[in-house]
């Protein structure tokens, strides 16, 4: 039997915190510039929504370095579900205005459904508080059902994205402020 003291540590925590928080801002701000009539801002918000998809993908990224050492498939969904929601919300500026809505919506849906295995891993495995990986996992199960009924018409989601984005901003600024520290000690 192995009594050996082992230390989950979320590798490049304070980067990915700052990515999630920046993700928000950066895509709320740059989809209300980017349908402006003056060029100029919606440039700038086209520049904002391309920098937004380059955060979602490195999110997927960092995070994935910690997720492949308890369980390499949720690593790749995760990472694979990082790089569906950057295209598809970089899939805006093609600003076709069915397309523009049907790209949040699916970038939305797959983020929703691809984070929850993450979500239970961070549970399983200790890595984050208990109730901080069961919160993710319900609020992104309720987040992906609003946007799935999006695709049948029934405009739901702004009903149901508040669990999982709350998450979200939680889970950040728990990162930000455990850091890259060793998290908690478990025997394995």
């Amino acid at each position: 039997m192995n009594n050996k003291i082992h230390t989950i540590t979320i590798f490049n925590a304070r980067i990915i915190g700052v990515l999630f928080l920046l993700a928000f801002l950066v895509y709320g701000v740059g989809s209300q510039l980017f349908v402006s009539a003056n060029n100029t801002e919606k440039y700038l918000g086209a520049l904002l929504i391309i920098a937004n998809s380059v955060m979602v993908l490195f999110i997927g990224i960092l995070l994935r370095k910690t997720l492949i050492l308890y369980n390499p498939t949720v690593s790749n969904i995760y990472l694979f579900t990082r790089i569906i929601e950057a295209l598809a919300l970089a899939s805006v500026l093609l600003n076709v205005s069915a397309l523009n809505d049907l790209g949040y919506i699916l970038a939305m849906l797959v983020l929703g459904i691809g984070s929850i295995p993450m979500c239970l891993t961070l549970y399983k495995h200790k890595i984050t508080p208990s109730w901080l990986a069961i919160w993710g996992a319900v609020g992104y199960a309720i987040f992906a059902f609003g946007f799935l009924m999006e695709l049948f018409g029934k405009e739901w989601s702004m009903y149901l994205l508040g669990p999982g984005g709350l998450w979200e901003v939680v889970f950040a600024i728990w990162l930000i402020i455990k850091g890259s520290k060793n998290i908690k000690p478990t025997t394995r």
